[in-house]
């Protein structure tokens, strides 16, 4: 075996020994991770000890790996989850060059880089109230021509969409208050809380952005939320109040429910 590659291989297992001894389950994946990221030894040792501190994989290395893509994330922002590739499926499946997309709560916008990279030519947009989300989604979006505004749901958006938006995917909090000191030690420390933290029942903003769709899409239009398995069944009940027609998604091998509602 060459010395480069060998090299390479010791190196790997190194790593993979360090976090491993850390507690970190996917100690070989995270190691290609964190080889391949590093510019130097020096920069890599630092990675390492990151890691070892709990930081976010994600965080460190600067992306996710999201529906097949790389997607940029920033420390502090929301890091993409693969059960949300559900909703990114749904999304894609409604459709077709020149639609009208809005990811609400965008986080770092990897919904609409993965419905764009799904179906290509869709006008995109963005909106989240967090000004490290937006700026990161900002870089993810504009090479695709997506536009991302800051701001608390619908109000973010600008006027002339009111009416027009065709798909509204919106990957709003849903974890109950009261769960979120029980989430991993990952998503508590370094995730931003209004990105978690979805009110006594986890469905308050399923309920804002339910009670305002019917005056931002167009008629046939569809807005579709990620919700947990739980709360299925109370969430299509708000989209039934406020005027949808609701549809329960889900997936056993990606752990996703999502609530797909027509105007």
């Amino acid at each position: 075996m060459p010395e480069a590659i060998d090299g390479d291989m010791n190196l790997m297992a190194g790593v993979a020994g360090r976090l491993r001894a850390a507690g970190c389950v996917f100690a070989e994946e995270e190691a290609r991770w964190l080889v391949e990221a590093a510019p130097d030894p020096d920069r890599l040792a630092g990675m390492v000890e990151q890691r070892v501190a709990g930081l976010p994989l994600e965080h460190i290395v600067g992306w996710a790996q999201f529906c097949g893509r790389r997607v940029a994330v920033d420390p502090g922002v929301f890091i993409p989850r693969r059960r949300t590739e559900l909703l990114v499926r749904r999304a894609a499946a409604l459709a077709c060059t020149g639609t009208s997309i809005v990811d609400l709560c965008c986080g770092s916008g990897a919904v609409g880089v993965a419905v764009a990279a799904l179906v290509p030519g869709v006008r995109l947009y963005a909106a989240d109230v967090d000004p490290a989300a937006v700026r990161c989604a900002e870089r993810n979006l504009a090479p695709l021509g997506g536009r991302v505004y800051r701001g608390d749901l619908y109000g973010a958006l600008p006027a002339a969409l009111r009416g027009g938006i065709q798909v509204l995917a919106a990957n709003v909090p849903y974890v109950p208050s009261g769960a979120v000191d029980l989430m991993p030690r990952e998503a508590r420390l370094h995730e931003p809380r209004v990105a978690l933290d979805g009110g006594p029942d986890g469905l308050d903003q399923v309920r804002r952005v339910a009670a305002g769709a019917g005056e931002w899409l167009v008629p046939g239009g569809h807005v579709l939320v990620e919700t947990g398995e739980d709360q299925a069944a109370a969430a299509a009940e708000l989209f039934g109040a406020a005027g949808l027609s609701p549809t329960v998604e889900s997936d056993e091998d990606l752990g996703a429910t999502a609530i797909v509602g027509r105007m």
